[in-house]
């Protein structure tokens, strides 16, 4: 059973990315199932740090990126938007090249906060990332 109270569409994620940090990290968002968002970010010099390996900073951009793309398409209240309250990661293994794939899937989905998990993989399918995201559900300003 889906999860979404609003339907989640890849096209749009794309078009709402554009001139963000998201777009220019290179994130593009994949897939959506009836309880994940998945996306990539690509292993390059937008994203690596000084020593040639993905920062941790940018697979915590993409943590965020994928999860809250979710969060808002499981809110209850149209006159409401879910924000990044907290975030953590543990860097698990260094990416040099290609790409790391990321999938956002729901821990908690209450009123007035949202849990996720966003799970980072290199393209050999091995754990580079585990991330958890805390979301605030609060009204859309001006509300």
């Amino acid at each position: 059973m889906a999860i979404w109270t609003r339907t989640p569409n890849l096209e749009s994620f794309m078009e709402s990315s554009k001139n963000t940090a998201v777009g220019h990290m290179g994130i593009e968002y994949l897939e959506v199932g009836d309880d994940y968002v998945k996306g990539r970010m690509p292993v390059d010099e937008r994203t690596v740090q000084p020593f040639g390996i993905l920062h941790g900073g940018a697979s915590v951009l993409l943590a965020e990126t994928l999860g809250s793309m979710a969060a808002n398409c499981c809110l209850k209240s149209p006159d409401t938007v879910a924000v990044g309250l907290d975030i953590n990661a543990n860097h698990l293994r260094p990416v040099s090249k290609g790409w790391v794939y990321g999938t956002a899937t729901a821990l908690h989905i209450g009123s007035t906060t949202q849990v996720w998990e966003i799970r980072l993989e290199n393209e050999e399918g091995k754990s580079t990332c585990i991330s958890r995201l805390t979301m605030a559900v609060t009204k859309l300003p001006g509300r």
